[in-house]
């Protein structure tokens, strides 16, 4: 059976140089996506799909907390941490501004997060 998959986000950022330009991506000559988003994952055959695919890294925003799913020995395992991003302490920030979106609204929050980045990469 043929399963399709359309994360909520895909990223390019290791392989972002082969992509450039590419209006299709053609995964039988492409290599899959660097990082998938997902926010509320309904189904283990989604994962499941990923893996096929060779998809490194997913973050699945579930329950109102991030977990990383980093793929190894084409198994995917959860990790504390980023391995696209190790020096940011992603889960911990995107609880924090999620909840802060509650209160101070999306807009707010985005700034509030896009200076928060800023600020780590320049550490």
């Amino acid at each position: 059976m043929l399963q399709g998959i359309e994360p909520d986000e895909c990223f390019y950022i290791q392989n972002y140089a082969l992509m450039i330009g590419k209006k299709r991506i053609d995964l039988t000559v492409d290599p899959p996506p660097d990082l998938a988003i997902e926010v509320d994952l309904t189904s283990k055959s989604q994962l499941d799909a990923y893996e096929a695919l060779g998809v490194p890294e997913i973050w699945r925003y579930e329950n109102k907390n991030l977990l990383i799913n980093v793929l190894q020995d084409g198994k995917y395992v959860e990790s504390e941490i980023s391995p696209i991003f190790p020096n940011l302490p992603i889960i911990e920030a995107i609880s924090q501004y999620c909840e802060q979106s509650q209160t101070v609204g999306t807009s707010q929050t985005l700034r509030l997060f896009r200076k928060w980045v800023r600020e780590q990469i320049r550490l």
